[in-house]
């Protein structure tokens, strides 16, 4: 079987990106309590901790790119442990919208 250096970068890339459009949209949705009449402080919390959240998935991931370019790509294990926790914070934070 021959590998394809191509398709490994690839894929990651896109998976990165779909992670990122899965992040923008739990952020919205957070941030979608804050507006309504009767929102309090922990509202406009969730939703600043959740725009954060998406920020710091932006960043993590433009900082990543440049290394997936590279012939044989960079490992980066600090990045994705990174990305990981953000990635769940988020899911935590969407679940507590949910419950609010």
């Amino acid at each position: 079987m021959t590998r394809d250096p191509g398709a490994a970068p690839e894929r990651t890339r896109l998976a990165w990106r779909r992670t990122g459009m899965s992040a923008a949209a739990v952020a919205l949705l957070a941030t979608r309590p804050a507006f309504s009449p009767g929102a309090g402080p922990a509202e406009w919390l969730v939703a600043a901790a959740s725009m954060a959240g998406w920020a710091a998935c932006a960043a993590l991931a433009l900082q990543r790119a440049p290394g997936l370019r590279v012939r044989p790509p960079r490992t980066a294990a600090r990045t994705i442990r990174a990305y990981a926790l953000i990635t769940t914070a988020l899911a935590v934070i969407g679940g507590l919208v949910v419950m609010l």
